[in-house]
């Protein structure tokens, strides 16, 4: 299996790739639709073997310039270039109107903070 994901990040070349059809193993089941491939499944077959290793070497920049012969400048670099290509994810709870509002009420914060929450 891994080798044909090998074949399949070949051959797309990186290019934009769109699944239509997605079977489960052991299963007469299919879903059938237009789906993106998620961001870790679109980066090059070299860029996620360097993912896999830092995860595995529980992102200790260290490991991997031993693992890859390589300097931390390097790894750096080759880690903001792969981070780069992955959109932003907000981390932060956004605030329920609700909660807003009664923030508002006890003036924990001003009207334009509350306009800029809800929005």
């Amino acid at each position: 299996m891994a080798k044909d994901w090998y074949e399949l990040t070949r051959l797309t070349r990186g290019a934009p790739t769109i699944v239509e059809r997605v079977r489960l193993v052991n299963s007469d089941i299919a879903i059938e639709g237009s789906f993106e491939l998620p961001p870790l499944a679109r980066l090059s077959s070299d860029d996620q073997v360097f993912v896999m290793a830092f995860v595995r070497a529980h992102g200790s920049i260290k490991e991997m310039e031993q693992v890859f012969g390589i300097s931390y400048p390097t790894v750096k670099n080759r880690l903001n270039r792969i981070a780069a290509q992955f959109p932003f994810v907000e981390t932060a709870p956004t605030s329920s109107q609700a909660d807003v509002l009664s923030r508002l009420e006890q003036g924990e914060i001003t009207a334009d903070e509350a306009i800029e929450r809800l929005s």
